[in-house]
């Protein structure tokens, strides 16, 4: 075992400085060299029994530099352009709540001013249906108004809002189900 230990230190003190130059040319980071050329030291001693080193020990350890320099490489690639993949999709999601809200809000009102414009009966009716959720034969229970009245309503308001909000219908239908 000394005879390991006296042999690995002689290649270490070697070949470090030159190992780590090596490394130094290519990455010119101080601290990442280091710890390419103390990894590959490393792996050295803890894979000794079973190497099979079949040109000389510099070869070998010059050949594991570049490699894990080349690993490194890659890596950082892959690191920045996650980053740069991740800070894209940042800047493109931007959080328009409050301009989404606006337009809701907005968008209410012009439908509520549309509304209001209905004879009384067919607001009660519309409101009822939509605000409140209330189904047909409900509303027409409450009402105390025939199934196909309430229904006549519902179409009659459907159509005014049709006609009057026109490119915003299909939106607006959609408000008033989901709101």
């Amino acid at each position: 075992m000394n005879g390991e230990i006296d042999a690995f230190e002689q290649v270490y003190q070697f070949y470090w400085s030159d190992l780590y130059r090596y490394a130094y040319n290519i990455l010119r980071n101080k601290l990442i060299c280091e710890e390419i050329v103390q990894e590959t030291f490393f792996s050295l001693w803890t894979k000794r029994k079973d190497l099979k080193i079949t040109h000389s020990i510099g070869a070998y350890l010059f050949t594991a530099v570049k490699f894990q320099t080349i690993n490194y490489i890659r890596s950082e690639k892959v690191k920045r352009d996650y980053a740069s993949n991740y800070a894209n999709f940042k800047a493109s999601y931007v959080d328009n709540s409050n301009e989404e809200h606006i337009h809701l809000s907005d968008l209410k009102s012009l439908i509520e001013n549309e509304v209001s414009k209905l004879p009384e009966k067919c607001q009660k009716i519309f409101r009822m249906s939509r605000n409140e959720h209330q189904s047909i034969k409900s509303i027409a229970d409450l009402l105390n108004i025939s199934h196909k009245t309430v229904e006549n309503q519902l179409t009659k308001a459907l159509r005014q809002l049709r006609t009057s909000l026109g490119q915003f219908f299909s939106l607006t239908i959609m408000l008033l189900i989901f709101c």
